[in-house]
C-alpha cells in the first residue's frame, strides 16, 4: 500500500498535461473570433475604433501560433510554467485588444475569464493564483482606463457607471467561482480515477500473489507421487547397497535430494492452492487468510465463527477469490494499526446472507469523516494520533476505498460506524467503543458459479503452457 500510495501522491501533480496544440487550437478560434468582431463592428455598425493597432494586436497571436507550429513538434506537452506563460500571453492580447475597443464597454470582456478557467483545470494552484491576480489588475485597469467606442455620428459607446461598477463586481466574481468550481471538480475526478487505479494496481497484486501461490502448490501436489516413488526406491537401493559403500553414498544423496524437494514445495506452497479443490472454501478459511499477515502485530485477533438462528450448522464454502481477501485485508488491517488491545472478526451466516463483522476497542472513526468514509483522499483530523499508530501514514483513506471498492465488486454491501461503550469518547465527545465495520453479501454472490456446496469437483486441469 505504501508503494501504491507515493505512486498516487506523485500522480497528483499537474505536471506536462496540457498539449501545446491544445492551446494553439483554442488560440486559432479566438483569432478568428476577433477577427470577425472587429469586422463586423467597423463594417457593419460604423464603429470607429483604433484598426491599425488592433489588427496588430491579433497579429501577434497570429505570428505566436506559427512559431508555435513550427519551433515545436505537435506533440510537445507543456511542463506547468510553459503553459502559465502561454496562458498570460493570452490574457495580456485579449486585454489590450479589450483596452483599444472600449474596455468594460465591449461585451466580450467576459472572455477574461478562460485563461484562469484552463488554469483551474490543469495546472497547480500557485499558477492560477497568479493569473486570477493578474486576470483582476487588468479588468480593475481597464475598467477605468481604455479607448472608447464612437459611432459615425459621434455618439460615445459607454455604459451608466453603475452598469460599469456592476459588470466589474460580476466579472470579479465569476472569475473566483469559475475557478475554484473547474479546479474542486477536477481534483475529485483526479482523486477518483488515481484512486481506481490505485485500486487495480492492488487487485493485479493480489491475483498474481495468488496465481503465484496457485502455481507452486499446484506443483507441490503434482510432483508428491513422484518423489514419494524416488523416495521409496532410494530406501530401497540402500539396503541393496549396504555392502557397496561407493554406491550406497550415490543412493543416500538421492534420498536426501528427494526430501529437500518435498520440504523445499511444501514451505512454498504453504499460502494455498489455487486448484479446483480451493478455489472456494469454508468461510473461516477465508477469513483467517486475509487476517494473516496481522495475526502476529502485538494485538489480538480474535474469530467467531457461527450461524444465525435456523441457519445450517455447515460452514459455507464461498468463493476464495482474490478481491474478498484483499478487501477483507485491507479492513482488517486497519482495525489491528487503531486498535488498543483487539480486533475481533465475526462471521456469521444464514440461508440467504453472508455477514463479516470487523470491530476494534480503539477510538473509533472520527466523526467528521464517518459519513465519507469510502471516498478516496479523506484526511483525519487526528493527525498527532494517526501519525504514533502509524508512522508515515497520511490518511489519505486510500486503503478503506479499495477495500470498499473491491468488496463491492464482489457483490458485497458496506457499512462503517462506531461502537458505543459507556465511559468512553471520542476527541468529539461523542461515546465509542471503537470503529465497526460490517460486511454483507447475499448468499448467492459468493457460491462458485455453477457449482453447488456438495457436488464433487473432479481431477485438477493441467494448467496450459504458452506457445
Amino acid at each position: 500500500m505504501s508503494a501504491t500510495g507515493n505512486l498516487l501522491i506523485r500522480g497528483q501533480e499537474r505536471t506536462d498535461w496540457v498539449r501545446l496544440r491544445t492551446l494553439v487550437t483554442l488560440r486559432w478560434f479566438a483569432i478568428v473570433g476577433q477577427a470577425i468582431a472587429i469586422l463586423v463592428a467597423v463594417r457593419i455598425y460604423e464603429v470607429e475604433i483604433a484598426v491599425g493597432l488592433a489588427v496588430l494586436v491579433v497579429t501577434a497571436a497570429v505570428v505566436a501560433n506559427l512559431v508555435s507550429f513550427f519551433a515545436y513538434p505537435s506533440n510537445k506537452r507543456l511542463s506547468d510554467f510553459e503553459a502559465t506563460l502561454w496562458l498570460v500571453f493570452d490574457l495580456i492580447q485579449l486585454s489590450l485588444l479589450l483596452f483599444l475597443t472600449g474596455g468594460l464597454n465591449n461585451p466580450f470582456a467576459m472572455l477574461v475569464l478562460a485563461p484562469v478557467t484552463i488554469s483551474a483545470t490543469v495546472l497547480h494552484l500557485r499558477s492560477t493564483i497568479f493569473l486570477g491576480l493578474a486576470a483582476i489588475t487588468i479588468i480593475t485597469v481597464i475598467s477605468r482606463y481604455s479607448l472608447p467606442l464612437i459611432t459615425s455620428d459621434g455618439v460615445v459607446l459607454v455604459l451608466p457607471v453603475l452598469f460599469q461598477f456592476g459588470f466589474w463586481v460580476a466579472l470579479l466574481i465569476s472569475l473566483v467561482f469559475l475557478a475554484f468550481y473547474a479546479r474542486q471538480v477536477t481534483s475529485e475526478m483526479n482523486a477518483m480515477n488515481e484512486a481506481l487505479l490505485a485500486t487495480q494496481l492492488a487487485l493485479s497484486r493480489e491475483q498474481k500473489l495468488t496465481d503465484l501461490g496457485g502455481v507452486v502448490a499446484a506443483t507441490a501436489h503434482e510432483l508428491g507421487t513422484p518423489l514419494a516413488t524416488i523416495k521409496l526406491v532410494s530406501s530401497e537401493l540402500k539396503e541393496e547397497l549396504a555392502d557397496r559403500p561407493d554406491l550406497l553414498d550415490d543412493a543416500e544423496l538421492i534420498s536426501s535430494q528427494a526430501d529437500r524437494c518435498r520440504d523445499i514445495l511444501r514451505s512454498m506452497g504453504r499460502v494455498g492452492k489455487d486448484d479446483l479443490h480451493l478455489r472456494n472454501a469454508p468461510i473461516e478459511i477465508v477469513v483467517r487468510e486475509a487476517a494473516e499477515p496481522h495475526r502476529n502485530r502485538g494485538k489480538d485477533v480474535e474469530f467467531n465463527i457461527f450461524p444465525l438462528d435456523g441457519a445450517n450448522l455447515t460452514q459455507p464454502n464461498i468463493q476464495r477469490r482474490p478481491e474478498i481477501i484483499h478487501g477483507l485485508r485491507n479492513l482488517i488491517q486497519n482495525a489491528v494499526d487503531f486498535s488498543e488491545s483487539q480486533v475481533t472478526i465475526d462471521a456469521t451466516w444464514s440461508d440467504t446472507q453472508i455477514n463479516i463483522k470487523i470491530s476494534d476497542d480503539g477510538r473509533g472513526f472520527p466523526q467528521s469523516v464517518i459519513g465519507r468514509i469510502g471516498d478516496p483522499y479523506v484526511r483525519r483530523r487526528r493527525f498527532s494520533e494517526d501519525g504514533a499508530r502509524r508512522p508515515g501514514y497520511e490518511g489519505m483513506g486510500l486503503g478503506l476505498f479499495i477495500a470498499k471498492t473491491l468488496l463491492e465488486r464482489s457483490g458485497a454491501t458496506l457499512s462503517f460506524s462506531n461502537s458505543r461503550r459507556p465511559g468512553h469518547a471520542s476527541w468529539t465527545g461523542h461515546p465509542t467503543g471503537g470503529a465497526v465495520v460490517e460486511v454483507s453479501w447475499p448468499s448467492d454472490a459468493l457460491l462458485l458459479r455453477g457449482q453447488a456446496n456438495d457436488t464433487p469437483l473432479g481431477k485438477n486441469q493441467p494448467i496450459p503452457s504458452w506457445p
